[in-house]
């Protein structure tokens, strides 16, 4: 069985979208999956253009076709797949709802990209979602073809070694204490506003590791927070290694308002630090309050959850060791497992269905 396995734009956008597909990749390639990344012959859409206009093929040979994103380029490998009556899976990783409060305008655009996701989506003969929630939320576009949930998982071999990094990053950034810390691009739908009110509230150190946008394409927030931080925030810029994140941090603070899934928290479980979630229902599916994590709803209940952790060091060692088995159940065994299966039973399906 080959695999198209396609990210369009890989190398110009990061992000979970990216850490999600290279995890499918990496499980696939752990379960003896032949897996292509480009749907071209040649370098590129020009390169197959022409091999298509010569009388060569311009798209290479694979037995099915799963797509990460929602561009063009996508769009072709959808129209090829339905013409060619190759199997075609859709990975919703985007939805109006979490585009919003990402970028400038974006707001303002996500309505607008309802239709557009309910028509694409709408092609696949399966459509993977990474949570319960977000299957719910594509299914209310209406999109018609099926959908089924699978967690992203979380790589944790790519963690090992994160505490080596923990003093020099310290040192790096003055971070003393118990450094309460996220990892991944600043965006005010993330949680970037209440992050730094909780910080202004307390005197513990806040390091916010991960890109931000200060061009044309930073919203309001983000050009506010990241020009003029709290005393007590650092916001570090992309990191070359997110092991630096999570070895320099001791208390994983996620205030997101909408997340498909939130590989970053899992990441965070994996390195046994403990967590602190915004209370949203999406993360009512994978992690309970006071087992491994804690969930706040308000920034007062944040500050409490944060004081708690420095009064009560054991309280973190244990949601951190209850928070390394949640880690082990989203494992890229178990998700390549489930996606060789996915692969096989839409091929049968396929092959039962030709004439």
């Amino acid at each position: 069985m080959r695999v198209l396995n396609y990210l369009e734009l890989e190398d110009r956008i990061r992000g979970g979208i990216v850490t999600a597909t290279r995890q499918q990749r990496s499980a696939l390639d752990s379960a003896g999956v032949d897996v292509v990344t480009t749907p071209w012959v040649g370098d590129g859409p020009l390169a197959a253009a022409r091999s298509r206009l010569t009388g060569g093929r311009a798209f290479r040979e694979y037995d099915i076709a799963h797509c990460n994103v929602i561009g063009p380029g996508s769009v072709a490998v959808a129209r090829h797949a339905r013409r060619d009556d190759i199997p075609l899976v859709l990975h919703s990783h985007v939805t109006a709802e979490d585009f919003g409060e990402s970028f400038r305008f974006a707001s303002h655009v996500a309505p607008a990209l309802k239709p557009y996701l309910r028509w694409f989506y709408s092609q696949a003969d399966l459509v993977l979602c990474p949570s319960e929630y977000t299957k719910s939320v594509v299914a209310s576009y209406p999109v018609t073809a099926p959908i089924e949930p699978m967690t992203n998982g979380v790589d944790i071999d790519s963690l090992d070694g994160h505490e080596q990094f923990r003093a020099d990053v310290r040192d790096r950034y003055d971070l003393d204490g118990m450094v309460v810390f996220c990892v991944g691009e600043v965006f005010e739908r993330k949680g970037l506003t209440t992050f730094c009110r909780v910080a202004q509230q307390t005197d513990y150190e806040f390091a916010w590791f991960g890109h931000y946008e200060d061009g044309l394409a930073a919203s309001e927030p983000v050009r506010r927070w990241t020009s003029s931080p709290p005393e007590n925030v650092t916001f570090t810029g992309w990191m070359g290694d997110k092991r630096m994140a999570f070895g320099a941090g001791d208390v994983y603070l996620f205030a997101t308002k909408d997340e498909n899934q939130g590989i970053a928290a899992l990441e965070a479980m994996a390195t046994g630090n403990a967590v602190v979630l915004r209370d949203i229902p999406v993360f009512e599916e994978f992690f309970t309050h006071g087992e491994d994590c804690l969930k706040c709803e308000t920034e007062a209940e944040f500050v409490d959850a944060l004081d708690r952790l420095a009064e009560h060091p054991e309280l973190r060692e244990r949601l951190g060791e209850n928070a390394r088995e949640t880690a082990a159940a989203h494992s890229l065994d178990r998700v390549g497992d489930r996606l060789v299966e996915t692969y096989e039973k839409l091929l049968v399906e396929a092959r039962s269905a030709t004439p």
